[in-house]
């Protein structure tokens, strides 16, 4: 009988919600940072066409008014079907380290809300909406300062103009992409240490985006488990609900924010504000929302195969915590 309790007391301790002490709390912060960076891999090398696609009609203007087939036809033409997939490298790194520095910062600064709730004597501690909006704006802050970096490389190499667009004499081979370690050595050498962090203001704006879509999952999510335990369907479809709100909301700044990125040493260095009122005043408003439809689309469905993944993975590893467990008796 005591051995079966002691069992039971194992396992209520490795699957607890809010862990006890601070060695189980790591854990399982890094647990929910390892599931949101694999959800964060699968999910993105499965929608990362429609990232190339919206990323060029961000950063080319004169072609935001084509159609997302035609975009993808003229893609696959010059430079042939792998160019869709031009800086994958370097999105699966950024989205891996992205999403395990978010994660990782949202569970710390969420478990912390949950103890002072209990400690206050609240009687839930679910969060609050404005708690959930405080754990991502910490998160979100933490992560594009860690991440920027990553992200003006990978934008330079998705929206590069393929050297097999112009013409190549007979016999001669076309000069070779370069490298993500290669464009961001150039980046440095060309223009400096500081252009790695280009378009970092708008990124901090654009921190509203995952405040906006985890707020309003967690909302639902808290919603939904009152009635029942919710599932990684019920993810799927929260996360692309959340998602296709709060990236309608942000799109203008997410437009700008790609300009920036791609501005080279040559051209100007113009502020968030500049940059917006230029794309404004040049194109109109539909400049600051090109290539809309394929970035919403990528992100709605990224979002909810990240959700699902992710609490498939957390899953998998409460049911590995379980097992570890039970071997310990």
């Amino acid at each position: 009988m005591a051995e079966a309790k002691k069992i039971q007391e194992n396992l209520a301790q490795s699957t607890t919600t809010v862990p006890h002490n601070t060695a189980a709390q790591q854990s399982d912060n890094v647990a929910h940072a390892l599931a949101g960076a694999g959800g964060g891999l699968l999910s993105m090398a499965l929608t990362y066409p429609l990232i190339t696609l919206s990323t060029r009609a961000q950063v080319e203007s004169k072609r935001a008014q084509s159609s997302t087939l035609d975009a993808a036809r003229r893609i696959v033409q010059r430079e042939g079907f792998t160019g869709l997939y031009a800086g994958l490298e370097s999105a699966l790194f950024g989205i891996s380290v992205t999403n395990f520095v978010y994660y990782y910062w949202y569970e710390w600064t969420r478990s912390a809300l949950e103890k002072a709730a209990i400690k206050a004597g609240r009687a839930s501690k679910k969060l609050t909406t404005v708690e959930s909006m405080m754990a991502g704006a910490i998160a979100g802050s933490a992560t594009v300062l860690i991440t920027n970096p990553i992200w003006v490389v990978n934008t330079r190499m998705t929206a590069r103009k393929s050297d097999s667009k112009e013409a190549v004499l007979p016999g001669s081979t076309p000069a070779k992409s370069p490298s993500t370690i290669g464009t961001l050595l150039a980046i440095i050498r060309e223009e400096g240490f500081s252009r790695l962090f280009a378009g970092v203001v708008p990124a901090l704006v654009l921190v509203i985006n995952p405040i906006l879509q985890y707020t309003l999952f967690e909302q639902m999510k808290n919603f939904l488990e009152k009635r029942r335990r919710t599932t990684p369907t019920d993810s799927f479809y929260l996360g692309a609900l959340g998602k296709l709100l709060a990236t309608s909301i942000t799109y203008p700044y997410i437009t700008v924010k790609s300009r920036m990125h791609v501005a080279g040493k040559e051209g100007p260095k113009d502020n968030m504000i500049t940059s917006f009122n230029k794309i404004l005043k040049e194109e109109g408003w539909s400049g600051l929302y090109g290539g809309i439809g394929p970035k919403v689309t990528q992100s709605v469905i990224t979002a909810a195969f990240l959700f699902a993944f992710k609490d498939a993975l957390y899953n998998m590893t409460i049911k590995a915590r379980r097992a570890a467990a039970a071997k310990k008796i």
